[in-house]
């Protein structure tokens, strides 16, 4: 007869590998290896792009509205701070910075002239693409290390890691703008 925790073991064991690392996982015991890594990942993913950025004088903040207008022209204000989660206060700042040099232009909307809608210059789209070349760059080098199902889980994952409540609304741009997406996101 097997004692309780050798049957709790042999259930834990017949469960594919993913529910056993579920079950293993606890949210009061922080992961500091994976803390750690996201920290030093992120850190090198942008560093190239920060290096190229300073010649112009900006900075993180400029990146992301130049990225986002660039991926989505003819985007309003407020939906570009409804995506960055920042103040508008925060994005006067760095948009005000962009629209100066050049690198932005802000349109009247269609139906509401009112309404500011953003499109990047030649001059930023061209920066916009330098930048997501760096980028590039760095995850063909890290994707050409791995298997070929790893670009696959590393959208898996980084999907899992957005809010539930937002998932939808960053999948079905990535899908429309030639991102691939796994078969069990894309369905």
């Amino acid at each position: 007869m097997k004692s309780a925790v050798q049957r709790k073991s042999l259930e834990a064991n017949a469960l594919p590998a993913p529910a056993r690392r579920r079950e293993a996982l606890r949210a009061d015991e922080p992961i500091f290896d994976l803390i750690e890594l996201f920290f030093f990942a992120y850190r090198d993913f942008v560093g190239d792009a920060d290096r190229m950025l300073e010649n112009y004088e900006f900075g993180r903040a400029h990146h992301r509205v130049l990225h986002f207008v660039n991926r989505r022209p003819g985007l309003a204000i407020a939906a570009l701070l409804d995506i960055l989660k920042i103040t508008k206060q925060s994005l006067n700042r760095v948009l005000k910075q962009l629209l100066e040099a050049g690198f932005v232009e802000a349109r009247a909307g269609f139906s509401d002239r009112r309404q500011r809608l953003l499109y990047t210059t030649a001059k930023g789209a061209g920066l916009a693409q330098e930048l997501a070349h760096l980028q590039s760059e760095h995850f063909v080098r890290v994707l050409n290390e791995l298997p070929a199902s790893a670009r696959g889980a590393a959208t898996d994952f980084l999907l899992a890691m957005i809010d539930a409540a937002e998932r939808e609304r960053v999948r079905v741009p990535l899908s429309r703008g030639g991102a691939r997406m796994t078969a069990s996101k894309a369905s």
